[in-house]
């Protein structure tokens, strides 16, 4: 109970809070209810009603909050998804390495033909 209510933020929102509250309480009033009990109710409606706001700024905070993560998710995934087309995984450079097998191949089988040639014509 010792809590304090929120302060609205300028004298416009209290007067109309206070105000409705003196609605509220006035159309509920009972016979025999004194002025100082219609204020007192007035006074637990208007706590209401600002407690009521706070919870539901609180909330819309909460919501800001959870949209925001979630729009910031959404473009780090379309983000990560967008990389692999820019940066393509086949490295634009080709290797070596196939032609020089090839090319060591092609010259081993000459020089073994050409010696087998020559084994083969000495005779």
């Amino acid at each position: 109970m010792n809590q304090t209510p929120a302060k609205p933020k300028n004298k416009k929102a209290v007067r109309d809070t206070r105000a409705e509250a003196l609605k509220i309480a006035n159309s509920i009033k009972i016979d025999g209810q004194t002025k100082a009990d219609t204020t007192a109710i007035a006074n637990g409606i208007q706590r209401g009603i600002e407690q009521f706001l706070r919870q539901q700024s609180e909330k819309t905070r909460d919501l800001d909050k959870r949209a925001k993560k979630v729009k910031q998710l959404s473009t780090q995934i379309s983000q990560i998804q967008a990389a692999p087309t820019s940066s393509p995984l086949i490295n634009p450079k080709p290797s070596r390495l196939p032609w020089l097998l090839l090319s060591t191949s092609w010259i081993f089988f000459f020089v073994v033909t050409g010696y087998f040639w020559k084994v083969i014509t000495a005779q």
